[in-house]
């Protein structure tokens, strides 16, 4: 990494909860996405990315809302050299179940948008993810956690968007997506994806694209991705988690990687095995 730069994630008493701090100088992440709820906090810098299908410049005291599988990217803002943040991680699963039964909250939110300037609320968040990391402290933190999440849904959340999987043109996109799903370790090529879909390989790459915010192959990247990291947590090696996930070797699964997670698949798998509660605090 540049000299000043640094990355690290880092998993809390919280099953299905992660925490990343990061300062990055030159790094620029790729275009992919997350499978969790992530909910951020830029803390220096302008942390630049676009979603959604604008471009946002989020300054300390902003927050970052990502809803799950929605692509985006990053960068130092223009004028600036670096950007730093907090983020937080969140799985659907933990989500729902920390705000069950919750009065005013939906326990299945969705963001509205992706950028929002919300200091008060933001300054709750970064005490939130200090109280993940406090030893001997695991039920202040839940508590602290289910509060944050409940204001955030409050404030900047709305029901998910209604279910369009009726329409015809809409299925036959979701099956090209479940077919990648299914078949994201193979050497796809986009004549099989547009004969599943019925469509001509250009009218596909865009249907898909305005559908999912992403082309075939961004999608398919993104997947392969998520199955890296499950089988590196699984105990798999760097080679054999990249053969499996369909990259061509270890180089191009480790570039990928780090284009889309900020730091290489070794380092993260090592922050991710590491003390639940580490001595040293990079907030």
């Amino acid at each position: 990494m540049a000299m000043n730069e640094w990355a690290r994630y880092r998993r809390g008493p919280i099953d299905g909860v992660t925490r990343f701090d990061a300062r990055f100088v030159g790094h620029v992440f790729e275009r992919h996405s997350h499978d969790t709820f992530s909910i951020g906090v830029t803390t220096g810098g302008v942390q630049r990315f676009d979603c959604r299908g604008a471009r946002h410049d989020s300054v300390p005291g902003d927050i970052i809302l990502f809803n799950p599988d929605e692509m985006h990217d990053g960068r130092a803002g223009a004028h600036e050299s670096f950007f730093c943040y907090s983020m937080l991680y969140v799985a659907p699963a933990a989500l729902s179940e920390m705000l069950g039964g919750s009065q005013g909250a939906a326990p299945c939110g969705h963001w509205r948008r992706p950028h929002v300037h919300d200091p008060a609320l933001a300054r709750g968040l970064l005490a939130t993810m200090a109280a993940l990391t406090q030893p001997g402290e695991t039920l202040r933190a839940q508590a602290l956690l289910a509060r944050a999440l409940r204001r955030v849904l409050l404030r900047h959340g709305e029901a998910p968007p209604p279910d369009v999987g009726a329409d015809a043109a809409r299925q036959r996109l979701n099956s090209v997506r479940d077919f990648i799903e299914a078949h994201h370790g193979e050497d796809l090529r986009i004549e099989a994806l547009a004969t599943l879909a019925g469509l001509s390989r250009a009218h596909l790459t865009r249907a898909f694209s305005r559908a999912f915010g992403v082309a075939p192959h961004g999608y398919l990247n993104a997947v392969r991705l998520r199955r890296a990291q499950q089988a590196l947590l699984r105990g798999q090696s760097l080679t054999e988690a990249a053969v499996a996930s369909g990259f061509a070797d270890q180089s191009h699964f480790t570039r990928r990687f780090k284009g889309a997670f900020g730091v290489p698949p070794g380092a993260w798998l090592t922050q991710m095995h590491a003390a639940r509660h580490p001595a040293q605090s990079l907030a």
